[in-house]
């Protein structure tokens, strides 16, 4: 009997470690995957906005995430992930998106978010979930360095800006949204891949 327990201690021993392994393996492919993703999207906003080059490079910091949501008369939902990076200091933070609407609509939509953090008070709010997004279409961004407008952005938050391009799929909506960014706990374990 003690033999058996023994065997079967070792075995749950290894299977453990084994699924670690392999849980790390996971989240260093996710992160990777994550990170060309954002390469992208940068790719993607910097044909339609040549400047925007200018701007994500000199910014504080910025983030992308890649989303896919669906709107079904009065119920909407979108989920997506993403990265931030502070151009300062070098750091990463993988995040995840919810998103949910209530009013009227109908389709589906895949889309990318990017954005602009002028300065450290902006990227601590968002990469610690704080942000709450407002404002209006008609605002004018400052781009920071010129004086001059972030073309195709809106302003977002106090100190945020934002892009969205539709990549895929239509959506005809009138509706209220509530969009929670936030740190992707699995991810940000040990982001170094």
């Amino acid at each position: 009997m003690k033999k058996f327990l023994s065997v079967l201690l070792t075995v749950m021993l290894l299977t453990a470690v084994t699924a670690l392994a392999k849980s790390d393996e996971s989240a260093a492919q996710t992160r990777a995957e994550i990170r060309n993703m954002s390469a992208q999207t940068l790719e993607r906003l910097y044909e339609k906005y040549p400047a925007a080059r200018r701007v994500i490079q000199n910014c504080y910091a910025y983030a992308t995430l890649s989303n896919s949501g669906v709107k079904v008369i009065f119920f909407g939902n979108a989920r997506g992930r993403g990265l931030a990076v502070n151009n300062e200091t070098g750091e990463e933070v993988f995040l995840k998106m919810r998103e949910v609407s209530g009013g009227l609509g109908l389709g589906a939509k895949e889309y990318d978010l990017i954005f602009v953090l002028e300065d450290k008070e902006a990227w601590d709010s968002f990469v610690a979930g704080k942000t709450r997004f407002g404002g209006s279409a008609e605002a004018t961004a400052s781009d920071g360095v010129s004086g001059g407008s972030i073309e195709g952005a809106n302003i977002a938050a106090k100190g945020t800006w934002v892009y969205q391009m539709t990549t895929k799929g239509l959506t005809l909506e009138a509706t209220l949204k509530g969009t929670k960014i936030y740190k992707d706990k699995d991810l940000n374990k040990k982001s170094e891949a």
